[in-house]
């Protein structure tokens, strides 16, 4: 590292500062995108990075910085970004109203509070995400409304049968229309007549309707496609919720073994006091050191707290219900794949992809029923009934027309369908070209971060343990009298900094891994072995 600096307390409070800077900036970020996330969440990594990448210099540059730019840190970069990805748009169906990522943060809620604590495994809390999150359900009404469009589409090209029943009484005034017979009454009536008759309409010939039928069955099939894809969505929230709950669990345990080290130092430095061997400034140093770290125990169970609320919401678990996480998150190398291979895979396995090509097989469809608006229809009407004075003295009448039409004058409405159509249809197959290179984007983004944090994993465990080491060798001297409790102060900052590292460096390698799974498209059916979590 250029610049390598021994870490003192005031090199602590420059970090500290370059990293509340940074978290300011991805939380704008977040806002403008539309993804809501705790600043606080992303502080210790950010602190992580800028403390493992940055010299001294571009720290203290970073944080004299002005906020508002979009300027991320090697870990900002991967936390921000994956969240945009999580929380990517899902491809509607047409007339459709939008599923909105933050539709796939809620849910309904399924049962009741129990008295018990639930233990919660990532697959029990994804299952329930497929019963019962909000976005997944709504795109499931989607595709109902646009399996009844299909329906009303076929319609047209179908019989239609209507019956009726009448029964009229009348008297005629003859001289009221000008006729006029001697010897005869002019007034007739007054008389009865019953009618029961069918009406039946058929198209027999009609290229539109077809072709619009046509369309209605691609879109029918892009719906279903679409609410596939979604089942990937909600692995994705349901998965980030998961480990952010397990991050913070980490978290935890890592600051009360903090508290515990800091109630050490402060147990030495009071009996060191006590015995006149060291002055009192050390015993203020290690209570205020054993005071930050109790604070960050109350934080950080806070926080806790906090994200399984937000879990429970994804998951339509009662918020009064009370659970722990089940599972642990070790950390476990992704399989190995090369960029090609992964694009293929997810050419194959992509619902929204091939959500998207029926949608243009759809607005083929739908430009050639514009076109066939100049052929001529040919249709069939016809009724049979039963027309009498009374039911008993009745006969059976029928009527049957065919009808050919040919539009003659309508130039100005059929170009325009048409126009319309061709557009529909350019900006579909321009849609599907962008998403495809979108995908093969995400494949490789994917990949990068999951290479990047395992290379991070393995940095922050060699620091943890060398900070390990160095809080130990402080403790030492400071027990020897060689030195005072300065060092050990610095040493206990190293390594809460170091855990905290260590810890979302986990995190940011389990999430790499789902938007891989979600990039190539297994994510909805496959995610337990994109995460591999482990047990108790």
């Amino acid at each position: 590292m250029a610049d390598a600096r021994p870490l003192t307390r005031e090199s602590v409070e420059t970090w500290n500062r370059a990293a509340w800077v940074a978290m300011e900036r991805m939380t704008q970020h977040d806002r403008a995108s539309g993804f809501h996330c705790h600043p606080r969440r992303w502080t210790l990594s950010a602190a992580a990075v800028l403390s493992l990448m940055l010299p001294l210099g571009a720290v203290a540059q970073a944080a004299s910085t002005q906020p508002g730019t979009n300027n991320h840190t090697a870990s900002g970069v991967t936390t921000v970004d994956t969240a945009e990805q999580i929380f990517s748009s899902v491809p509607q169906a047409a007339g459709s109203t939008q599923v909105t990522q933050q539709d796939f943060k809620g849910s309904l809620v399924e049962g009741k509070a129990t008295d018990g604590v639930l233990e919660l495994t990532l697959d029990d809390a994804i299952q329930r995400g497929f019963r019962t999150n909000l976005g997944l359900i709504l795109q499931g009404a989607q595709t109902q409304t646009v399996s009844g469009q299909k329906l009303q589409a076929l319609q047209a090209l179908l019989p239609t049968v209507t019956g009726s029943a009448s029964y009229t009484v009348e008297q005629v005034n003859l001289a009221a229309y000008g006729l006029s017979f001697p010897g005869l009454n002019p007034i007739i009536g007054p008389f009865q007549v019953f009618d029961f008759r069918a009406y039946l309409s058929q198209s027999l010939v009609n290229v539109s309707s077809i072709q619009k039928y046509i369309a209605a069955k691609h879109n029918f099939q892009g719906a279903k496609l679409t609410a596939e894809d979604a089942r990937n969505m909600v692995v994705l929230t349901v998965g980030n919720a998961y480990l952010l709950c397990l991050a913070d669990r980490a978290r935890i345990t890592a600051a009360i073994a903090s508290r515990a080290t800091a109630q050490v130092s402060l147990d030495q430095a009071t009996a060191a006091h006590e015995a006149g061997t060291s002055p009192k400034l050390d015993v203020l140093r290690a209570r205020v050191d054993y005071q930050n770290a109790d604070q960050q125990v109350i934080q950080t169970q806070n926080n806790l707290e906090k994200d399984k609320l937000n879990l429970a919401r994804a998951i339509g678990l009662p918020l009064d219900q009370k659970f722990n996480i089940a599972d642990s998150a070790p950390f476990t190398a992704a399989t190995p794949t090369t960029p090609e291979q992964a694009f293929a895979d997810a050419q194959k396995n992509r619902k929204d992809l091939a959500a998207s090509a029926e949608r243009i097989k759809g607005a083929q469809a739908q430009r050639s029923a514009a076109k066939a608006e100049y052929y001529p229809t040919v249709d069939f009407n016809g009724d049979y009934g039963d027309l009498g004075t009374t039911p008993a003295h009745s006969h059976g009448t029928y009527t049957a027309t065919g009808q050919v039409s040919v539009p003659i004058l309508q130039i100005a409405r059929t170009q325009g369908d048409i126009q319309v159509a061709d557009a529909n249809l350019k900006a579909a197959q321009a849609r599907y070209s962008d998403q495809v290179q979108q995908v093969n984007a995400d494949v490789r983004d994917a990949l990068l971060d999951i290479e990047a944090a395992e290379k991070l994993v393995e940095a922050t465990k060699s620091n943890m343990d060398l900070a390990n080491e160095a809080l130990n060798e402080a403790q030492q001297r400071f027990r020897a009298g060689v030195s005072d409790n300065l060092a050990v102060s610095d040493a206990q900052s190293q390594t809460e900094q170091a855990n905290n590292q260590y810890i979302s460096a986990l995190y940011q390698h389990n999430i790499a891994k789902l938007s891989l799974a979600r990039a190539v498209g297994y994510a909805g059916t496959n995610y337990k072995q994109a995460l591999q979590l482990g047990g108790k």
